[in-house]
């Protein structure tokens, strides 16, 4: 058996929107693995540079003349050896050279041709026998923002934990229960109601802010009754989207309103109460790392998880933990680049008591790696919608994973909730 690279192939593919992007085989003697990368809408400015100038094409390119030569040889093993070579050959801090949607697919295909290599699960492979638990799915049900067109909530997404289910598949299926049970809701609130979806599979209608809460937080309600657990409703804000620079203030365009900071707060802590929000993430915009201190202190009970905040960026995210900003945090291994610095980040939140939400993107792929990445990396929720063909390919996974550890799975602990 042998986990020495022969070769390294990428080419263009599709993502759920229809876009572009990369994907890439990796070959060793004695495995394979595959990969492709997302996108995403709302986009922090931390992140690295998805492509370099040229797009997918010149990303392609350069696996071809300048990466496949470096890493062919090499053993794929050694996992930190390959990303440092990835980071060696760019010599950029974000990866604007090769491109990080390169070094991502490159990165989780070597682990996935490593795992094959060994006979193993990806999830055994990074996280050993010791890795049994499954994350709870957080799913978008109702979408706005950037995420839709047209009158929508102001808002991005209205999102559905339920947290207390005793497995996997019950939780997803209470996901699902809570998505029709808010369509159910939406047809006969609104007339006009067309079964409208964003790209993430939540529903799109004619509503506001507050009417989506209450649809969200009814069926929850509703649905928990159902299943003898807790459905708790949450919220991602993407706040850095409605932030304007000039006048200071948040945009609500769809409620007619402004909101500066200490309004903004007051305000998100009114949702959180009023509606027993479980999940809040990015409340503020990507440098209010005050504001994301004084909610987190004020909110009880309630994950404040960064995005646009952390960027999966162990730097930014230890400038968040000196003034506890947030107690969550999203993990998106495409912001950073490669695994292991995703999983450097990782390891520094957890050090840091801040709960790890391990995340897909709005424009996916069916790629199925974060659901092992959750589980090898003891990441207590997945953040991958709750019915779209791109979320499903990781529910399913997930559920897979949980039938193969049979008795040994069982369902994490959130110690915040």
């Amino acid at each position: 058996m042998s986990t020495v690279i022969e070769d390294i192939i990428a080419r263009k593919v599709f993502n759920s929107r229809g876009e572009e992007t990369i994907e890439v085989d990796v070959i060793t003697a004695s495995g394979f693995g595959r990969a492709s990368a997302p996108a995403g809408e709302s986009r922090g400015k931390a992140e690295v540079v998805y492509y370099p100038k040229g797009g997918v094409d010149e990303a392609v390119k350069k696996v071809e003349e300048l990466i496949a030569p470096e890493l062919v040889g090499l053993n794929a093993d050694f996992q930190e050896e390959i990303d440092k070579t990835l980071h060696e050959i760019d010599n950029t801090k974000d990866f604007r050279i090769i491109g990080g949607n390169t070094a991502f697919t490159i990165s989780l295909a070597n682990a996935e041709a490593t795992a094959n290599s060994y006979g193993l699960p990806l999830f055994q492979y990074l996280g050993g026998y010791a890795a049994h638990e499954l994350p709870y799915p957080l799913g978008n049900v109702i979408s706005g923002g950037r995420h839709t067109s047209g009158k929508s909530p102001d808002i991005q997404e209205f999102l559905v934990l339920p947290y207390g289910a005793e497995s996997f598949l019950e939780a997803a299926a209470a996901n699902v229960k809570i998505h029709k049970k808010v369509w159910e809701i939406l047809k006969k609130k609104d007339k006009l109601f067309n079964n409208g979806r964003s790209d993430e599979g939540a529903w799109t209608a004619n509503i506001t802010n507050l009417e989506a809460l209450e649809i969200l937080a009814d069926a929850c309600e509703k649905v928990s009754n159902e299943v003898n657990f807790n459905c708790s409703p949450g919220v991602d804000v993407a706040a850095s989207t409605l932030w304007n620079h000039k006048s200071k203030r948040y945009v609500y365009q769809r409620d007619g309103k402004g909101r500066d900071s200490g309004e903004q707060l007051e305000f998100i802590l009114q949702l959180v109460e009023k509606y027993h929000l479980a999940y809040v993430e990015d409340p503020f915009h990507e440098e209010d790392y005050e504001s994301f201190a004084e909610l987190t202190k004020k909110a009880k009970n309630c994950l404040i998880c960064g995005d646009d905040l952390f960027a999966t960026n162990h730097e930014r995210l230890a400038h968040g933990v000196e003034i506890h900003a947030a107690n969550a945090i999203i993990i998106k291994v495409n912001q950073v680049g490669t695994l292991t610095d995703a999983l450097e980040t990782i390891e520094a939140a957890k050090r840091a008591g801040y709960v790890p939400v391990i995340s897909h993107r709005s424009g996916d792929t069916c790629d199925w790696h974060i659901a092992h990445l959750a589980v090898a990396f003891k990441c207590p929720i997945i953040k991958t919608g709750v019915v779209e063909g791109a979320r499903i390919a990781k529910i399913n996974e997930l559920i897979r994973v949980e039938e193969f550890l049979g008795d040994r799975a069982k369902m994490a602990e959130i110690q915040i909730l």
